[in-house]
């Protein structure tokens, strides 16, 4: 048990350390946001499992992210373009705007939900592998001012491909790497059809 709390609290350190004050305009977010919609919907909610939903998101998180793609820290010929013109303030805009919206949650697999919901809300001892919602929190609010990102809601396939990536280490974060490399493929997607469908009441037995 004693690992586990290790871990939880160097995931404090880290968040800590990349924490990002969020602090924009909703209204003229609202309006620059435009040029995300084809991808991530008008109001955040992508209608597309390949791009992530946005509405509800951190804010913090949101431009902690902007800020790693504009940069090249994080890859993604995409928004690397879409970010690379985007101002300081343009970015807390944006995130204003999409962190004011509501995320609009999906269904969980039926098969998958009890696995996934064990990874969640306990994690996997024998594997090393701490509790989600130590870091994202019991609801997958994630935590605001670390900042540490909003699971809740997400589309399933989004979840795996960003677990796959931290495991392949294509995507680099001190917490996530070492945890989703020792994630079975099944595991990945069992968690990951918990998260789509995650509300804010736990499922019951």
């Amino acid at each position: 048990m004693n690992k586990f709390v290790m871990m939880a609290a160097a995931a404090s350190v880290f968040a800590l350390v990349g924490r990002v004050n969020a602090d924009g305009n909703a209204a003229a977010g609202q309006a620059k946001a435009a040029m995300c919609a084809a991808c991530h919907g008008t109001d955040g909610n992508s209608v597309s499992p390949q791009f992530p939903k946005l509405a509800g998101q951190n804010a913090g998180y949101i431009v902690q992210e902007l800020e790693r793609f504009k940069s090249g820290a994080r890859k993604n010929p995409i928004m690397a373009g879409m970010a690379a013109g985007l101002s300081a303030q343009d970015m807390q805009n944006l995130a204003a705007w999409f962190s004011s919206q509501t995320v609009k949650t999906g269904e969980a697999d039926p098969g998958l939900v009890k696995a996934g919901e064990t990874l969640y809300r306990g994690g996997d001892q024998a594997s090393g592998i701490p509790a989600c919602l130590a870091c994202h929190g019991p609801d997958g609010a994630g935590n605001a001012p670390m900042p540490i990102p909003a699971l809740a809601g997400q589309h399933a396939d989004y979840v795996v491909t960003q677990l796959q990536a931290f495991a392949a280490g294509a995507r680099k974060s001190p917490m996530m790497d070492p945890i989703a490399s020792r994630l079975t493929p099944a595991q990945m997607q069992a968690v990951a059809s918990y998260i789509q469908g995650l509300h804010s009441t736990p499922i019951q037995p």
